[in-house]
């Protein structure tokens, strides 16, 4: 018997909850496996090859979950970020350039960094993996869109987590 058909809704927003936090946690886990073996730079560059496929994959099952036309520009990206699994456990809003020819993402509270801070670890530096991983997103929605870093841990203004800044080529 599958016990998640007969919960109420918001029993399954709970489940969702914990299977983000789950999905999450393991992307920890195993990140520190990596990082205690090989050192951090060796898990930097095994977690970049990780989420490019799987932020591709993501996408693409958003894309067809939530028909979110492919090459739809940033209206679609807009709408497929907001249906990432981050989007359910992270604090995040996008933010359009006044004529709308710009998204910006930006992470407003991250459970990966406040984790480290709590454990006495330094910042994670998700640039290099956040590169990958939001370029292969956005090309996965259209590939049309360019990615630029605004700022991410360790250099993120004080208080600030990651911003992504989207715009379509040309």
């Amino acid at each position: 018997m599958n016990p998640y058909e007969s919960m109420s809704r918001e029993d399954l927003l709970r489940a969702l909850e914990m299977f983000a936090k789950n999905w999450l946690a393991h992307d920890g886990c195993w990140l520190l496996a990596a990082e205690e073996r090989d050192g951090m730079d060796a898990a930097i560059e095994l977690d970049a090859l990780a989420w490019k496929r799987f932020a591709q994959a993501e996408a693409n099952r958003i894309m067809e979950t939530f028909a979110v036309p492919a090459g739809g520009g940033l209206e679609a990206l807009e709408k497929a970020l907001a249906h990432r699994m981050y989007a359910f456990i992270n604090e995040q809003h996008a933010e359009w350039s006044e004529d709308r020819d710009e998204l910006t993402f930006v992470m407003d509270r991250c459970r990966v960094q406040e984790t480290r801070r709590r454990k006495g670890l330094p910042d994670f530096p998700c640039r290099p993996v956040g590169e990958v991983e939001f370029n292969a997103f956005a090309h996965a929605v259209d590939p049309r869109i360019e990615v630029s870093c605004r700022h991410c841990p360790p250099d993120a203004p004080e208080g600030a987590y990651c911003a992504w800044r989207f715009r379509l080529k040309g």
